[in-house]
């Protein structure tokens, strides 16, 4: 199939173009500089050169494509608006256009909010932080439009061996500087590496008539005390970690802090059953 994707130069979009690739998928990817052009280009993607903020320049090659898989996210305060600026276009630019299109939409496990010891799975109703409850608006709207044949992934945090949702940790442990824990020792984060989400994400494109929301997490919960010790255990650490107050962080950080302090569990029922997807890796260390 030929495939866009938005966001292939990052975290989750780099792992998806090389697990596409691999299968024999033909990778469009949007570049808006040199430099993501030779990673695109490198990966075995075709760049296709733009801005997710001006898609008037680049939306006209969804009408050359199969598929649409959007992993970006600029993370700054008008995502939702980038984001729907860009999604209108494509929509608009698709028109008449026979037949839908796949299109598998990026939310994220901080949409279920704070879960405490309950566990999210697709039916558990949405609570995101307030900085991301356009996602959830999105994604209904997604979902309906006659356009696209909707998946919206939910990942849990993604990490992988050098960094993404461990980054601060391992540039700490690697420093010997203490590795700062936001908000509270026992919060809990579900899991993911990105090669095996990369995989989910493959799955889901493969199966275009499923539709609705996929949770993608190989762990459930794992205690963030517990991924700071083990990061400064492999990165031979002997200063540990320290918890900073949430106020602190907040002010510091900003709109999207809340999202790594909410202690949340989710598992991936949905998306094993029905594409029988299995993770590799279940245990976060063994990849460290």
């Amino acid at each position: 199939m030929r495939v866009l994707i938005l966001g292939g130069t990052g975290l989750i979009g780099a792992a998806v173009i090389r697990e596409l690739i691999k299968h024999r998928h033909k990778v469009l990817a949007l570049s808006r500089s040199t430099r993501s052009m030779a990673m695109l280009k490198a990966l075995g993607a075709s760049p296709l050169r733009g801005d997710l903020r001006a898609p008037d320049a680049w939306v006209q090659s969804v009408r050359r494509v199969g598929a649409v898989i959007h992993v970006a996210a600029t993370f700054t305060e008008d995502m939702g608006q980038v984001e729907s600026k860009a999604l209108e276009a494509i929509i608009q630019a698709l028109g008449r256009k026979n037949g839908k299109i796949r299109l598998i939409y990026t939310g994220g496990v901080w949409l279920y909010g704070a879960t405490g010891n309950s566990i999210a799975n697709e039916t558990t109703q949405f609570q995101p932080i307030p900085s991301f409850f356009w996602m959830v608006e999105t994604s209904e709207k997604l979902l309906h439009t006659q356009a696209f044949s909707t998946a919206v992934m939910h990942p849990a945090m993604v990490y992988h061996q050098k960094g993404g949702a461990f980054s601060r940790f391992i540039d700490c442990a690697k420093q010997h500087k203490q590795i700062e824990i936001w908000g509270d020792r026992a919060t809990r984060w579900p899991l993911i590496h990105r090669d095996d989400l990369a995989v989910a994400y493959r799955l889901l494109l493969e199966r275009p008539k499923l539709t609705g929301h996929f949770n993608a997490s190989a762990q459930i919960g794992v205690r963030v005390d517990t991924i700071a010790k083990t990061i400064a255990q492999k990165y031979r650490s002997p200063n540990g970690f320290k918890v900073v107050p949430a106020a602190t962080v907040r002010q510091k950080y900003g709109f999207w802090a809340d999202g790594p302090m909410l202690d949340q569990q989710m598992e991936s029922s949905r998306l094993q059953t029905l594409c029988d997807w299995k993770p590799v890796i279940t245990d976060f260390a063994t990849c460290l």
